[in-house]
């Protein structure tokens, strides 16, 4: 049977090829179509974004005259649900031979939303199963039904049945799906492949909705893939491409389970050994308090880790206590960047920029750490509350929305106006962000160029002008030259 996946994002690089990196594949419907594929059924992707306008519906009238699906398969994030929604009434109306499923986080968690917005069925939780399930009855001509995960829409009747619980064995699904991919990205030099080696997440950040997510079904919620299957997999994509990797080991904290790490290091420096260009790796680390790293730094060094990413989101010590549940010193933050540093490791940082019960004064905190520890990249974010999230009821509770929470842009432009941190202080710290930041540590026309580029894309109207600039071969030129591609 064909499937069609439809994926949306924000910020494409172009409309024929949206994507910059493999790193940008969502890995959910990319394992739910290796899982398809493997019991011999057909599937295609497209990806589509609010900036194409009515020429979404056009990539999506061509697929499905090309390809004829018989399932499309929506995912969608909070902020991309209000276009699949509006994309799946379409399709309903002008194809109503064709199943519409839908899932992903925003689904998962407020599937009573979702269930009357033009879909037959929403799939609640992980989708493998569910998603073969489904294709099999449809392959038989039957209605859908009694299938673990799914809400299916029967008319005046929802049907809906029990979770299944988490998928224990993560090795024995097959690799995810990057040739769906292939046809939509535009690689740039240095790109990052992204490896994925687990499943959930041991932590509880209130702007997050693992919370959430982790009670959706019965079973071990934090799963990891054993290092000898994330290491096939690293090899199948080296023989694809033998002339040098760039990796990410997309996880929420390498850190989780030291044994685990330790092994999956040793088994990452002997296929370095193996290869004429070795690997390169980054990932994700979460700092604890007292965390023991130094282990896990020098096996980074050895495995030929070049960069570490960690999550300071806020420098001030109360907010990520109080608020954002990460119960860790500045002194920990710190240590721990000392310690990379001195295992020849890059570092990245994560930061919000107005989180409720945020100061002005709490925000120069965050900029003084990262002055002090002076990572080599460093990503400054809005905060937005998104629903499902216990900062979102904390938003909600005490009447911080506004009357229409806006996804046009989040997490570029301020949506709270908080009483220390105004809507318009936390639109100009955004946007100096780099300066306050790098000011003395980096060529001033470097800053400035990152300046400029923020205030571009917190304005909506600067933005479009700004992303239809960046489709032209002399703008990526000269991004290339001054090195900030």
């Amino acid at each position: 049977m064909n499937i069609l996946f439809v994926h949306s994002i924000d910020d494409i690089l172009s409309p024929s090829r949206p994507l910059r990196s493999p790193a940008q594949m969502q890995f959910g419907i990319s394992y739910i179509s290796s899982v398809l594929k493997e019991c011999g059924h057909h599937t295609k992707l497209i990806v589509l974004s609010r900036m194409l306008g009515k020429n979404n519906i056009k990539i999506i009238d061509k697929s499905i005259a090309k390809f004829s699906p018989r399932l499309i398969c929506f995912t969608a994030v909070y902020t991309e649900y209000r276009l699949i929604k509006n994309l799946a009434k379409y399709i309903k109306n002008q194809y109503p031979h064709i199943f519409l499923l839908a899932g992903g986080p925003h689904v998962s968690l407020n599937p009573g939303e979702c269930i009357t917005d033009g879909f037959d069925a929403l799939c609640v939780g992980e989708g493998e199963y569910p998603t073969l399930e489904l294709v099999s009855q449809l392959e038989k001509g039957r209605q859908p039904a009694d299938i673990p995960n799914l809400w299916i829409n029967h008319g005046s009747l929802i049907e809906k049945n029990h979770p299944r619980t988490f998928l224990r064995d993560l090795d024995s699904l097959p690799f995810p799906d990057r040739q769906m991919w292939e046809e939509w990205i535009e690689e740039v030099p240095d790109s990052v492949t992204a490896v994925l080696l687990g499943r959930g997440c041991p932590f509880s950040c209130s702007y997050c909705c693992n919370h959430s997510l982790r009670n959706l079904a019965g079973g071990s919620y934090v799963r990891f893939r054993s290092p000898r299957n994330v290491v096939e997999e690293i090899k199948g994509i080296t023989s694809q491409s033998p002339g040098g990797k760039n990796i990410y080991l997309e996880v929420e904290t390498i850190g989780a389970d030291k044994e685990w790490t330790l092994e999956l290091c040793s088994q990452l420096e002997y296929l370095n050994t193996t290869l004429t260009h070795p690997i390169a790796y980054s990932t994700n680390l979460r700092i604890t308090p007292n965390l023991k790293i130094e282990y896990l730094f020098a096996a980074f060094k050895k495995s030929n880790f070049t960069m570490v990413k960690i999550g300071l989101e806020s420098g001030s010590e109360r907010i990520r206590r109080e608020i954002l549940q990460r119960n860790y010193s500045n002194k920990d933050i710190i240590d721990a960047v000392s310690l990379a540093r001195k295992y020849g490791l890059k570092v990245f940082f994560y930061n919000l920029i107005g989180i409720p019960g945020e100061t002005l004064s709490d925000f120069k905190e965050t900029i003084r750490i990262n002055r002090i520890c002076m990572p080599e990249v460093s990503i400054p974010h809005v905060f937005f509350p998104y629903p499902g999230t216990e900062l979102y009821d904390l938003c909600k509770d005490l009447k911080l929305l506004p009357k229409v929470l806006d996804t046009d842009l989040e997490r570029c432009k301020a949506t709270l106006d908080l009483k220390g941190f105004s809507k318009k202080q936390i639109q100009d710290s955004y946007i100096w962000f780099h300066y306050d930041v790098y000011k003395g540590h980096k060529p001033m026309h470097k800053i400035l160029f990152k300046v400029l580029v923020s205030k571009l894309i917190s304005n909506t109207f600067l933005h479009n002008i700004y992303r239809r600039f960046t489709y032209l071969t002399l703008f990526k030129q000269f991004r290339k030259i001054i090195r900030l591609s």
